[in-house]
């Protein structure tokens, strides 16, 4: 598509590997003075590429190789200090508990990670961009409705896309149009190489022969709701009608995904309870010392195959309300209640959920059964969300921001489906992976999910 593309992402993940071995290359000039010999750098190398592997994940989960994240310019130097802090606690971690590491002086470390750092440094300002640049090519949009402004606003306002919107056409109007004198006119004067257009439209069908001869041309066409997919990482809710979910969703087994999913499920969440234990005794002696309240409140939730389930959580809120929202409620958030959410604490009794097989780590969020019932009311195929096992974690929380927490909404709660479809239709377990990783990142910076 128009982010960029995979070449890139690999071209940015060679050379930052590149800049780990230079940077201990250099380390090693800097510390003794002189060239080093190969047996003292493979001495060197030995230990330092473990650290190597887990600095990449590191990078990888801060966001370094996403397509929003690729070409980073005012915020890089900022997101790559606070990596560099975290692959710091980790290689001092390594290097001073693990005997294998004991090895390589520690002094050696500390201008390593100087070195390291600066080298990343240049080398995504100003060494990135030179060998991945490219001349943004002239592209024409045409389609209708908001999406196609959002997409129009979204590429032309920035660079990190590699093509140009010159103009756009709205197919509402497309009748009032000479399109042979107006648009290819345009076409032509303007050099545009791609035409993203809006091809499941009825208004097309007089267009289609003169974009038929624009092939002989050497322009490229591209599915304007794909590069939507793509940029925004959600389905276009224009295109949600019978139709889209015949051709996209399929509940057929996949057996390898499927086991592994589960696998995966009951390996982690097993380990995560074991080491939350511990937090039990913690919390209950804070709640009771705030306000003598029970520990764990139990909520009925929807899952897959629109089943009811009933969930655990640490309460944080003085009275258990059922998860039900009533504006006029003196019902309140305790002081303990309120650090649990920040921490996400609160969420620490539903391993026990996804052990039992009612959630996965992965998924939609489940809801609640009366704004279940108010959101296949008022939104067209909302039930379709039911059709996996709801997670812990999900796509929606991690790429809607205004997803509603305290009351119903028609309009956010349409957004946020557009999500859970998106993971619904593309779910894999790289895609689980990403959505892993994300999450965790999301819980150290507590910024929330």
């Amino acid at each position: 598509m128009i982010a960029p593309n995979r070449f890139e992402k690999w071209l940015l993940f060679a050379g930052d590997v590149a800049a780990f071995f230079a940077a201990l290359w250099l380390m090693l000039l800097l510390r003794y003075g002189k060239f080093p010999d190969t047996n003292v750098f493979f001495l060197h190398l030995a230990p330092f590429s473990i650290l190597f592997l887990v600095w990449l994940l590191v990078f990888f989960i801060a966001g370094l190789y996403q397509k929003h994240t690729v070409i980073l310019k005012s915020r890089l130097p900022t997101l790559l200090f606070n990596t560099l802090v975290v692959n710091t606690v980790v290689a001092v971690s390594f290097f001073y508990f693990i005997p294998y590491f004991v090895i390589t002086p520690k002094t050696n470390l500390f201008i390593y990670l100087a070195v390291s750092f600066a080298l990343i440094l240049l080398w995504r300002i100003y060494g990135f961009p030179l060998l991945a640049s490219r001349r943004k090519q002239n592209a024409l949009l045409i389609g209708r409705g908001e999406e196609m402004r959002e997409l129009y606003d979204e590429v032309n306002n920035n660079s990190r896309y590699s093509i140009r919107f010159v103009s756009s056409i709205d197919l509402g109007s497309i009748d009032k149009l000479d399109f042979q004198e107006e648009v290819m006119k345009t076409i032509y004067a303007q050099e545009v190489a791609i035409v993203a257009v809006d091809l499941r439209s009825e208004k097309m069908a007089p267009v289609l022969p003169h974009l038929y001869n624009l092939i002989f041309s050497k322009i490229r066409f591209i599915d304007m709701y794909k590069i939507y997919e793509d940029i925004f990482d959600r389905v276009p809710l224009s295109l949600l009608h019978y139709n889209w979910f015949l051709e996209n969703i399929s509940l057929a087994p996949k057996f390898t995904y499927d086991f592994l999913k589960r696998a995966m499920d009951l390996v982690i969440a097993g380990i995560l309870f074991v080491f939350s234990l511990p937090f039990y005794p913690l919390v209950w002696l804070a709640i009771k010392l705030d306000d003598r309240g029970p520990l764990l409140i139990f909520q009925e939730r929807i899952g897959r195959n629109n089943k009811p389930f009933r969930i655990m959580k640490f309460r944080t809120m003085t009275t258990d309300d059922g998860g039900v929202y009533a504006q006029d409620s003196e019902n309140k958030v305790t002081r303990v209640g309120n650090f649990l959410r920040k921490t996400r604490i609160d969420e620490l009794p539903q391993l026990w959920n996804v052990l039992h097989g009612d959630l996965s780590l992965i998924g939609p969020r489940p809801e609640l059964p009366p704004l279940v019932k108010l959101y296949e009311r008022e939104i067209p195929y909302f039930n379709i969300r039911h059709l996996i096992k709801p997670g812990l974690s999900g796509w929606a929380q991690l790429y809607h921001d205004r997803h509603p927490h305290h009351a119903p909404s028609i309009h956010e709660t349409r957004v946020k489906l557009s999500h859970d479809l998106y993971y619904i239709k593309n779910r894999s377990l790289m895609l689980d992976l990403v959505i892993a990783l994300k999450t965790i990142k999301e819980l150290l910076s507590r910024s929330g999910v």
